[in-house]
């Protein structure tokens, strides 16, 4: 009776520890944010386990069926698409409800986005705040206005469709010329970090659409 967060590569497949393969291939069932993305990961190391839809969409009604089978003595592995499970995906409700019914759980240490795209963007690390996906609409004006007077470094994720959106409004709030970072594509082929100020960013962005994942690293007020 187990449940194992799994960290899962952010781009590159070679980034996945040796103990993250072992307990996915000694797991009874591997629960996943989307079964096609991890049959990639999966079959790349040639692991052959029953995979279990586990996502945002379902997670309610799936938490007391999985929850119950971990009771019954079930040793159960938790991936999502890329990252540590629980950070701005799947993962929270299903680890509350195992600690509340006394299963153990256990998080691998690896890899999580936020990470290199700070460590490599020039912006302090010794203090930050990580905020995920900033909200679309309701709240969104009202978080960025706190944010403007945070005193550590900034991490939030953000889609490539609104990134010169959100580098336009921030610099509303912050500054035009707070400096920041735009970590894309991290490990994979196409890999960038561009520095410069909120609004510089924004400029390069409008005229050169992004594609990919994204991390935004702003300094704090601070830096």
């Amino acid at each position: 009776m187990r449940l194992y967060l799994v960290p899962s590569p952010i781009g590159n497949l070679g980034d996945i520890t040796y103990r993250a393969v072992e307990v996915l291939g000694r797991a009874d069932g591997i629960l996943c944010e989307d079964t096609r993305t991890s049959s990639i990961l999966l079959k790349h190391y040639q692991v052959s386990k029953p995979l279990i839809p586990y996502h945002q969409h379902n997670e309610h009604k799936v938490l007391p069926h999985i929850v119950a089978q971990l009771q019954g003595g079930k040793i159960f592995a938790l991936i999502t698409d890329a990252g540590t499970p629980g950070i701005s995906d799947p993962g929270f409700l299903l680890v509350r409800e195992c600690v509340r019914n006394g299963i153990p759980v256990e998080c691998l240490p690896g890899a999580t986005a936020f990470v290199p795209a700070l460590v490599q963007s020039g912006i302090p690390g010794n203090r930050f705040v990580f905020e995920g996906f900033i909200p679309v609409k309701k709240g969104r004006q009202t978080l960025m206005k706190q944010l403007a007077a945070e005193e550590r470094t900034i991490l939030l994720y953000e889609s490539p469709h609104r990134l010169v959106k959100t580098l336009t409004e921030l610099a509303v709030h912050m500054g035009t010329d707070r400096q920041a970072a735009v970590g894309r594509e991290l490990t994979k082929m196409f890999e960038e970090t561009r520095k410069g100020t909120l609004q510089d960013l924004a400029t390069h962005y409008e005229a050169h659409p992004p594609k990919g994942e994204i991390v935004l690293v702003i300094a704090g007020t601070d830096a």
